[in-house]
Formats: structure tokens, C-alpha cells, sequence
């Protein structure tokens, strides 16, 4: 019997990274997983069944209400109910490895010269789609009656400024008080809303170079002096699935190096 046994998570951003991990551990631990991504999810799907448990994918544009409501149906027609939400779908500010060495050792996404359109796009997908997942889950867990766990994916960025992410700062900043907002609205009615905040780890959205600027700047912050994995920033999550967290709500746990030590 896992801590899990059971439940029903949905994940978005679940076909990759942090989603991922959080859905094989969460299916070791007896949840059957709703894997929600733009991206392809057999991949993470066969994980999951590897666990022995029960998966599906579901492709989602979080940013849409339309599509977000029909990931909570198609999890409440698959598996009749939900128990956990991670909303881990997010972006950075630019998607391909050279660009973000280019962040750092340029000014090109310093504010003064950023696209507005590129404002625009990180807001809309790490905040607003954070808010409609959050949405659809409260509004299913609400109507079950039994509470549920609501865990949003956002960062040390929330934090500490970094000079050329300013959109990727200013979202996460907003998934932190969004959390906090939620989790005070909800408190009474048995649905438990945290964060995680994640230090830098090795995923699809951080895979710069060790030998690059990036990655030596990112060290600099990081006491610990290593990149995070996918792996340790789903046992946070998982700890906040489950009732060891039963008495904590409007949370952000940092998983992050120890970059909060001072």
C-alpha cells in the first residue's frame, strides 16, 4: 500500500521533466496518473503502467478554459474522480539551449529590449494557465466533497531576479502569490493549495552547458553547486500529495541547493 494507493492525480506538463517525475512517483506510490501536455505523452503513459498503475494522456493547451475543462472530464470519465493537481506546464523565456547562454552573456532579453510579445506569452502559460488548472481542480474537488491537494510548479525565480528573465521571474512571482490566494479561499473546505519552487534542475527547459556563462552563473547561487534532478523536486511534490502535509497549505517548498541558506 503506497501513500497514494487509490487517488487520482492529473498532471499538466506531464509528458516530460518535473510532470514526469512526479507521475511515475506518484504511480509507485498507488495513484492512477492523467498526463496532460501539448507535447506527446506516450512516453510518461508506458512509465506509469510500468508502476502497475492505470495512466492517461490528454493534449492540453493550458492556456485555453475550453481545454482545460475537458482534461478534468476526460479524468473524471477515465477515473471518476480527482485527488491531486500538479500544474508543472510552464516555459522559460527562450526555448533553444544557445539562447539561453545567449540570455546571459547579451542583453537581448533585458527589459529595455524585450518583445512584448514574449512578456505576453511566458504570463499568459506559467500564470494564467496555472490559474485555470487550479480552477478546473478546485471546482471537481469541490464538488466531491472529500478535498484534494492543488500543488503549482514555480520557482526560486519567484525570488531572486535574474537579469534577462524578467518574464520567467515576474510569472513565477505570480504563481507564488496565486498559490497563496488560492490556498486562503479554499482553507476551510478541505483543499490543500502549495508550491514548489524549484532551484535549477536538469530538465528539457534547463540543459545549458556546464562550461557555459549560464550555467557558471547559475552555480553561483546554488551552495550546493549541482543541478537539481527531476527526482527531487517530485518527492516535494509528493510530500505535498500526501497527508504527511495535512496541516500546510499556502506553501512553497524550495528544493533549490540550498539558495535560500542566507
Amino acid at each position: 500500500m503506497g501513500a497514494l494507493t487509490g487517488k487520482v492525480a492529473l498532471i499538466t506538463g506531464g509528458a516530460s521533466g518535473i510532470g514526469a517525475a512526479c507521475a511515475v512517483r506518484f504511480a509507485r506510490e498507488g495513484a492512477d496518473i492523467v498526463i496532460a501536455d501539448l507535447q506527446p505523452g506516450d512516453d510518461a503513459v508506458a512509465r506509469v503502467e510500468a508502476e502497475g498503475r492505470r495512466a492517461v494522456y490528454v493534449q492540453v493547451d493550458t492556456t485555453s478554459q475550453e481545454d482545460t475543462d475537458r482534461m478534468l472530464q476526460v479524468t473524471v470519465d477515465t477515473f471518476g474522480r480527482l485527488d491531486v493537481a500538479v500544474a508543472s506546464a510552464g516555459v522559460t523565456v527562450a526555448g533553444a539551449p544557445q539562447e539561453r547562454v545567449e540570455r546571459v552573456e547579451k542583453d537581448t532579453f533585458h527589459v529595455h529590449n524585450l518583445d512584448p510579445a514574449i512578456f505576453r506569452r511566458v504570463i499568459d502559460i506559467n500564470v494564467t494557465g496555472v490559474m485555470l488548472t487550479g480552477q478546473a481542480a478546485a471546482r471537481q474537488m469541490l464538488k466531491q466533497g472529500s478535498g484534494g491537494s492543488i500543488i503549482n510548479i514555480a520557482s526560486s525565480a519567484a525570488k531572486i531576479p535574474l537579469a534577462g528573465a524578467s518574464p520567467y521571474c515576474v510569472s513565477k512571482a505570480g504563481v507564488h502569490m496565486l498559490t497563496k490566494v488560492m490556498a486562503l479561499e479554499l482553507a476551510k473546505t478541505g483543499i490543500r493549495v502549495n508550491a514548489v519552487g524549484p532551484g535549477y534542475t536538469t530538465t528539457p527547459m534547463w540543459d545549458v552547458p556546464e562550461d557555459s556563462p549560464a550555467h557558471a552563473q547559475a552555480m553561483s547561487i546554488t551552495p550546493m553547486g549541482r543541478n537539481g534532478t527531476p527526482e527531487e523536486q517530485a518527492a516535494a511534490c509528493f510530500f505535498l500529495a500526501t497527508d504527511e502535509s495535512s496541516f500546510m497549505t499556502g506553501q512553497m517548498l524550495h528544493p533549490a541547493g540550498g539558495q535560500f541558506t542566507g
